[in-house]
């Protein structure tokens, strides 16, 4: 608290000199000094003031961990519909299905691609 004082008592003299002053260029000197003095003094105050009370903190949840995470404290989970009608939601518009086409047969360049029947089948399976 002493130093508060004496950097407030330090602005006020630097300030009354600076009144004093004729030349500008000291009056500008003074001045500075003097709001540097000031400057000092409301952060030693604030300082002063964070020691006595110290401000409060609401920690919900302690994150200790090594490397990045991700913690959602606020997250609600809707209900899981059911997925076949999801799944016709997305294939359908206005009423109509998007995918028309039918399954085609391979062709050509697609042999190694084209199905198995039932006889052909590796004996292994």
């Amino acid at each position: 608290m002493a130093q508060a004082v004496t950097l407030n008592a330090i602005f006020t003299q630097l300030a009354y000199q600076a009144s004093k002053m004729t030349i500008v260029d000291q009056v500008d000197r003074f001045t500075r000094l003097a709001f540097k003095a000031q400057s000092q003094c409301r952060a030693t105050v604030e300082t002063l003031a964070l020691i006595k009370n110290p401000p409060t903190v609401f920690a919900r949840q302690a994150n200790i961990a090594q490397g990045p995470q991700q913690v959602n404290n606020s997250v609600t989970f809707a209900r899981a519909e059911n997925p076949e009608s999801q799944k016709d939601k997305q294939l359908e518009v206005y009423g109509e299905r998007l995918d028309t086409r039918t399954a085609g047969a391979a062709n050509v360049r697609d042999q190694a691609l084209a199905p198995v029947g039932t006889l052909h089948r590796p004996s292994n399976h």
